[in-house]
């Protein structure tokens, strides 16, 4: 139950009012277990009570320092001298302004990269006023020596083409053939062709007509069925007969199909 507010007796009547409390401070306690007014014996500061002489840091994290003096809070800001920059650290309260660079007539931001004037290869940096400058990297070229080149106002060298082949050599051997030359490696059944690039393309030639007995020309790869016929190591024209090698009473004839 709240406490009853104070009673005068007048003419047989009860009367009660309010207590007034007069509170000289900005930041009051509120009033202690049993008690009527706020007590500036110490103070709250957002939502915190603060013992008298407490001194403590806001929340922000701004370095701001508070101090608690009967029930009144001041604070004190960081005074920053204008455009400083200490040492970097955790405890620095002033923001970093870093120096700016004046460079050949212009003035450049700290960090901020550019190139010199008509000197596209080289890269100049503003580190807290002083200014760094460096060749262009070039990328890693996988080609030889002799296919690089480096073009009129260029700062990194580039690969050529390869001049194309005008020949296929060959390094088993060590014959050289034109672009375009077809030959045999040896085999009549294969034909080789020297591609434009270089390379040498090779195919194998597939007989698809065959007989039992058929005639092998030299140097061509398939067998002739139309010219004859080869028996027993020997050669019989078309419509020729001939003894049977295996019975002298067998009588053999070469027919062409």
């Amino acid at each position: 139950w709240d406490e009853p507010p104070p009673m005068s007796w007048q003419g047989g009547r009860v009367l009660c009012d309010t207590v007034s409390c007069s509170v000289p401070c900005s930041h009051p306690l509120p009033a202690p277990s049993g008690g009527c007014c706020p007590t500036c014996t110490g103070c709250l500061h957002e939502g915190v009570a603060r013992a008298e002489g407490d001194v403590f840091s806001l929340f922000d994290g701004n370095c701001t320092v508070c101090v608690c003096l009967a029930g009144n809070v001041s604070c004190l800001f960081p005074e920053c001298p204008p455009e400083s920059c200490p040492s970097p650290s955790p405890a620095d309260c002033c923001s970093c302004n870093p120096e700016k660079c004046n460079f050949r007539g212009r003035t450049y931001a700290h960090g901020a990269r550019f190139s010199l004037d008509g000197d596209d290869c080289t890269t100049c940096v503003c580190q807290e006023g002083e200014v760094e400058c460096s060749f262009t990297p070039c990328p890693m070229l996988d080609c030889p020596q002799h296919q690089r080149h480096l073009g009129p106002g260029q700062c990194c060298s580039t690969c050529r083409d390869p001049p194309a082949p005008a020949s296929c050599f060959l390094d088993d051997n060590g014959v050289e053939f034109p672009v375009g030359q077809i030959w045999s490696p040896g085999d009549p059944c294969e034909l080789c062709i020297c591609q434009a690039d270089g390379s040498v393309s090779c195919q194998r030639t597939d007989c698809v007509e065959t007989c039992p007995y058929p005639i092998r020309i030299p140097g061509q790869c398939c067998p002739d069925c139309s010219a004859g016929c080869t028996y027993m190591g020997r050669t019989f024209s078309n419509n020729e007969t001939f003894p049977s090698a295996l019975d002298p009473c067998l009588s053999c004839i070469c027919l062409v199909r």
